[in-house]
């Protein structure tokens, strides 16, 4: 992979100066994540995921609480109990308590999959928008930034793009 990003660098390199000057590299560049994180769109989204993560972390601390006392009342009342009683209650409780684990993972998965998910519709939904531009550049094809070893910085659409995403599609509502 590696072989293939600086045969494309050294491509874009060799061209002559006049070419790329006429109708731009034909290889542009992107970085994904300045687009996500920088646009309306992608911000509501970080948004709305931090919302639901605040909320999943109150009612973590909230269970942890209510789990805390209820292992404190069962250490406090142990004299008070046979060692049968005592070991069923300490067994139900680690059930409960295992149960409760196994939930908060689903919702935590839960939340991975729906940020994954908000991300790749992004992802789609801005396509367009970025083969609008690279059309308009004259260009090929378009590559992340992360890939790119060395460019020149008309090669970089990433600001362009974002500005026509919010032109475009605002905060993701419209």
């Amino acid at each position: 992979m590696m072989m293939w990003r600086a045969i494309v660098v050294l491509l874009v390199l060799a061209m002559p100066v006049s070419a790329q000057e006429q109708s731009g590299p034909p290889v542009l560049i992107i970085n994904s994540d300045r687009l996500y994180f920088e646009t309306l769109y992608g911000r509501r989204l970080a948004a709305d995921l931090a919302a639901e993560v605040t909320e999943v972390q109150l009612e973590n601390d909230r269970i942890v609480q209510t789990l805390t006392e209820e292992e404190r009342s069962l250490t406090l009342r142990r004299p008070d109990m046979t060692p049968e009683e005592f070991r069923a209650e300490a067994d139900a409780f680690d059930a409960k308590v295992q149960e409760v684990r196994r939930a908060r993972d689903a919702k935590n998965l839960e939340l991975q999959t729906a940020s994954a998910e908000a991300r790749a519709i992004f992802e789609e939904r801005v396509q367009g928008i970025i083969g609008n531009v690279m059309l308009a550049r004259g260009a090929a094809m378009v590559v992340e930034e992360r890939s790119v070893l060395l460019s020149v910085q008309s090669a970089n659409i990433t600001d362009d793009v974002i500005a026509r995403v919010d032109a475009v599609l605002g905060d993701g509502t419209r």
